[in-house]
């Protein structure tokens, strides 16, 4: 199987936590139509051969990012302007998804990007409550109840080829709990933490430079040592 063939399979059979606390909800976009044919129009253009990639685990999908696509860090904008996917969802921005594809801009572009990077997130289904979006690690018990549901989905994605050095985004609570997972669970020899870009996009943004500059930094030695 190619790459892109793992990823739709593993999210054509992704279950949904359980026992969640009571008002949270989960986003799952991967039941409507318009995301299956979007997630398979990108996973088939960028991830068709079987080369391994360095995971960016993010905290879990928003609302307008990947909660609304099924592509992680990839709003409805994104995925029409810069990935040349035309798409029928609401064309709303999000902070992260403008972070990030100019970082890929910066990188190289998307096809050189997807070739050597794959982004997934702690939990690879976000949550809501109150229409608000939620971190899984807002609220102490749902991160203790979905322990078990992400590191199994971590150990699924892993199973698609996995460098074994990996990337946080994020460098406060979320590299946080990912050195506890990774201790218990031997998931990576390493997790490296970059700053999180809807961080950088709302309280460092005359920074953004300086902060894409660290995530090229950090990436081109897997892209060198690939070629």
């Amino acid at each position: 199987m190619t790459y892109a063939e793992k990823i739709l399979k593993y999210y054509d059979e992704l279950n949904l936590p359980e026992d969640l606390p009571e008002g949270v909800e989960v986003l799952y976009p991967f039941a409507e139509e318009e995301v299956q044919r979007v997630t398979r129009l990108f996973y088939n253009q960028f991830f068709n051969d079987d080369h391994k990639r360095a995971f960016l685990i993010g905290i879990n999908p928003g609302r307008f990012g990947g909660g609304a696509t099924g592509i992680p860090f990839t709003d409805p904008i994104r995925l029409e302007e810069e990935l040349g996917i035309e798409n029928e969802f609401d064309k709303k921005s999000e902070l992260s998804s403008r972070f990030i594809y100019q970082m890929i801009n910066a990188v190289g572009g998307s096809e050189l990007f997807y070739k050597h990077f794959y982004f997934t997130s702690v939990s690879p289904l976000g949550f809501v409550k109150d229409g608000r979006n939620l971190n899984y690690y807002d609220i102490p018990e749902l991160q203790k109840a979905i322990e078990p549901y992400m590191v199994a989905e971590m150990r699924k994605q892993i199973d698609f080829g996995a460098h074994k050095i990996a990337f946080s985004l994020g460098k406060g609570k979320n590299i946080s709990y990912l050195k506890y997972l990774n201790k218990k669970y031997e998931l990576f020899e390493e997790i490296v933490p970059l700053p999180h870009p809807r961080w950088v996009m709302q309280y460092r943004l005359k920074r953004l430079d300086e902060f894409i500059d660290e995530y090229v930094q950090a990436f081109t030695p897997i892209i060198e040592k690939a070629n």
